[in-house]
């Protein structure tokens, strides 16, 4: 059973592989949000692992999870996917070196992470460009996912200045005040759901280091945004 599931994942995660590389602009995983306050921020499972985890080869992919998650002995992942123990232990020790680095070095308390998204959305939306300094890092970088589906940036935008520069662009030709609608935790990150550009849902998760955002994951691709529609309408969010 173990053989059968792990080839049939194989097949289905080099498919996706391929679909992803035609894919326009950047890739996001569709948003899993929570109530700010339900639970820790810096939990074990987040955006930023989810997308270690998604840089991964298949291979690695799958011999992390069969020896690291499933404590499967190196002998019989080696069987599974059809190679030798010696490259398996290669393949599952870089895979191990790449999400270890993803994991959250730094806690932030609801409070303080509630605190920043809002000092964020306020700032960026009206292109305040000394606050946005005092809350970004240097490092920072923007990721938007609009599938080609809605307007969003097609690269990630790297550096303070230019993200910097970024914000105050947008605030300046804004038809449109975004609007905050809920302060939330999405995929163990802190951020917040809004009405942005075009009058477009979107989602906007913050990665924290010492206080500072280092990274904005920003999903407007409504195909990935529908359960948001829902759970708007339905109120449980």
């Amino acid at each position: 059973m173990t053989r059968i599931v792990t080839r049939l994942c194989l097949d289905q995660l080099k498919s996706a592989r391929a679909r992803r590389e035609e894919y326009v602009g950047a890739w996001l995983p569709e948003p899993l949000v929570q109530q700010s306050d339900e639970e820790t921020i810096a939990d074990d499972v987040t955006l930023t692992l989810m997308m270690a985890m998604e840089r991964l080869s298949p291979l690695e992919r799958a011999a992390f999870l069969l020896h690291d998650i499933f404590d499967t002995p190196l002998i019989e992942v080696a069987s599974v996917l059809q190679r030798e123990p010696a490259a398996v232990r290669q393949l599952a020790s870089r895979a191990r070196r790449h999400v270890r680095d993803a994991r959250p070095r730094f806690e932030i308390s609801p409070e303080s992470a509630a605190d920043l998204v809002r000092a964020f959305h306020d700032a960026s939306t009206k292109g305040d460009i000394q606050a946005l300094s005092g809350i970004l890092a240097d490092e920072v970088a923007v990721y938007s996912d609009g599938g080609g589906k809605v307007l969003a940036f097609r690269n990630i935008v790297r550096g303070v200045d230019r993200v910097l520069r970024l914000f105050r662009g947008l605030a300046r030709k804004a038809a449109y005040r975004p609007r905050l609608l809920h302060v939330v935790t999405i995929d163990g990150l802190p951020g917040f759901i809004s009405i942005d550009r075009g009058a477009a849902l979107q989602t906007t998760a913050l990665e924290v280091r010492d206080g500072k955002i280092t990274a904005l994951y920003i999903v407007r691709n409504p195909d990935k945004l529908r359960h948001i529609k829902v759970m708007l309408s339905e109120g449980s969010v």
